[in-house]
């Protein structure tokens, strides 16, 4: 009697820690939110983008002045060393919704040529900018529109075949994002039977994409729905670019107090065995600002960790049909 006793002493004590290593597991990656935001004068604090130019740490930025009616000739993007706060340059009159990839030492900045922000946004499409000295600048075009289509956002990222762009459009969905493909960062091809439109072609904006073998992983900012009364930021994995799974802690950014309605536009950096997450708070209407989640690891650990395994996965496929 004793031993069965002790035998079932010792299987609930086992079952235990297994449920606790598992819940361990299965807990939430924590992002705890800095207190502080960039200021909002002179600046349009949206999409901005960190990166790690040699050892100094920058921020790619846009100027964008007039919301709704801005015109590119007032729009340029500018580039502050988060260190000593110096803003170091100006470049890309025109441009908007800038994103950045270092190769090298060359740092890459893809964005939107535009002429007019309003209604009928005017484009030409998305450039990529390179520089490996802050000071010359080569321009070229990569993305182009098509038909009445307009762009918006893009991101890249590099895997075993070359480079991958994430790109946003309002065709077919307003807003939707679409892929492309690049084995020199220069001449793209559009992956033509791909388009991400969430569940149920639903508001999919402002992708962010990166690739950890074996998976695609993409946070973009998904429209207000039931329980959530603003703008959040959800993240997505493929393992090709076809079939999406959705992370179980959805929305994995979401307004708290003072930050407005809206989490969005999110960029991200690992710097020092960390992890910072820069969005954008605001109403996406009158003001916004740029404010910092910090992960207390690697971007591979935040990522994977927002998909603990043998937990049952919402999936969605970009395949147009």
């Amino acid at each position: 009697m004793k031993r069965i006793s002790t035998y079932f002493t010792i299987s609930i004590l086992f079952l235990l820690f297994s449920a606790s290593i598992f819940a361990q597991k299965s807990q939430k990656p924590i992002l705890i939110k800095l207190p502080f935001a960039f200021s909002q004068i002179g600046r349009t604090p949206m999409e901005n983008t960190p990166v790690l130019f040699g050892t100094r740490l920058l921020l790619i930025s846009n100027y964008r002045p007039g919301l709704g009616h801005a015109k590119g000739k007032d729009a340029y993007l500018y580039i502050d060393d988060l260190q000593t706060g110096e803003q170091v340059v100006r470049f890309g009159q025109g441009h908007s919704f800038a994103s950045a990839y270092m190769n090298g030492a060359e740092l890459n900045v893809f964005a939107l040529e535009f002429t007019d922000f309003g209604q009928i946004m005017n484009s030409t499409g998305i450039d990529r900018m390179t520089t490996t000295d802050l000071k010359e600048w080569k321009t070229e075009k990569v993305i182009l529109p098509e038909g009445n289509e307009h762009l918006f956002n893009s991101s890249v990222c590099k895997d075993e075949n070359g480079y991958v762009m994430a790109y946003e459009t309002d065709k077919p969905v307003q807003f939707c994002f679409k892929f492309a493909r690049s084995n020199n960062l220069s001449r793209w091809s559009k992956i033509a039977d791909l388009v991400f439109t969430g569940l149920n072609h639903e508001y999919s904006a402002c992708p962010v994409i990166r690739y950890i073998k074996p998976y695609y992983y993409v946070i973009y900012v998904h429209e207000p729905y039931t329980g959530h009364d603003g703008w959040t930021s959800f993240l997505i994995r493929s393992k090709d670019l076809a079939t999406w799974e959705y992370s179980p802690f959805n929305p994995i950014l979401e307004a708290a107090t003072g930050e407005g309605r809206n989490n969005s536009d999110t960029d991200l950096i690992e710097y020092e065995g960390k992890t910072y997450l820069y969005y954008a708070t605001g109403d996406q209407e009158t003001w916004s600002t740029v404010r910092v989640a910090q992960y207390n690891g690697s971007e591979k650990t935040f990522f994977e960790g927002h998909f603990p395994k043998n937990s049952s996965l919402t999936k969605t496929s970009a395949k147009i049909k």
